[in-house]
């Protein structure tokens, strides 16, 4: 499908904490709604390093005594899905309408046409990647980890994911991030989990890196952020017909952000609330 040459804003952030990270998307996603912004391509980072679960993903989950021993954040999202450690990787979001034909129709037609444009980024990058449908989940083991779980459109290199996206809606207004692990051992997610007992930790481990990797483990050399994020730039032009224009957040975005991130995303009633 061809699109006509359209502007996005680009926004670009230094490494923050998780709550810092997921009031930004909050805040230009409330931005959007209100008609102050054309559709936003963000990217970020995260430090310290966070564990952010789903938005109606149990806390229980956590095993927040070695989440505190090692120093990591924790956070909820907005959007779906199951629990990411977020280190060592490019984070990205999208944030539109769904008046913008790149984001029309249901979660599968947006998901489906944004996957083309990752699929570009990762190309970009010198990677051969797909996007393939998941026409069933049946069978598919109940656990906590994202990057175990199949979804749909997600990207593949050698048939191992390397993007992992959620999306959330209000009103029609979209908000889709994900993660691209640049580099680091997946598996450290599982130390600061819960399962049953150490064999059910160490099957999830190796299910981890059997069906997940990181860019530097797909290409055999390290990428560092600021190359993944200008690959991410280029496949979204390329895939989606679009021009950017960079632009940090705006005072009232700011100030809007800092109140969730006090009210929302950093109060306990928001975290634990499941």
């Amino acid at each position: 499908m061809s699109y006509p040459l359209t502007s996005w804003r680009l926004v670009r952030n230094p490494p923050a904490n998780g709550a810092w990270n997921m009031a930004v998307d909050e805040a230009l996603l409330e931005s959007i709604g209100r008609g102050d912004s054309p559709p936003i391509l963000r990217m970020y980072a995260w430090d310290p390093p966070c564990l952010s679960l789903g938005f109606a993903q149990s806390v229980r989950d956590v095993d927040l005594d070695k989440l505190k021993e090692r120093g990591w954040d924790l956070v909820r999202r907005p959007t779906g899905g199951r629990a990411i450690l977020h280190t060592d990787e490019l984070t990205y979001a999208v944030i539109g309408t769904q008046d913008d034909s790149r984001l029309s129709g249901s979660v599968l037609d947006s998901y489906r046409r944004l996957s083309l444009a990752l699929l570009a980024a990762v190309h970009a990058l010198g990677l051969s990647a797909r996007a393939d449908e998941i026409h069933s989940r049946d069978n598919q083991p109940e656990n906590p980890v994202c990057f175990e779980v199949p979804s749909n459109f997600e990207i593949t290199v050698g048939g191992k994911k390397i993007i992992g996206s959620a999306q959330a809606r209000r009103q029609r207004c979209i908000l889709q991030h994900g993660s691209v692990p640049l580099r680091g051992d997946l598996t450290r997610i599982t130390q600061v989990l819960k399962f049953h007992d150490g064999n059910d930790r160490k099957k999830i481990a190796d299910r981890i890196l059997s069906r997940a990797t990181t860019l530097e483990t797909a290409l055999g050399y390290p990428v560092d952020w600021e190359t993944a994020s200008q690959a991410m730039m280029r496949g979204f032009k390329t895939a989606l017909n679009l021009r950017f224009i960079p632009a940090g957040l705006s005072s009232q975005e700011g100030v809007r952000a800092f109140e969730l991130y006090h009210s929302k995303y950093r109060h306990p009633d928001w975290t634990f609330e499941k």
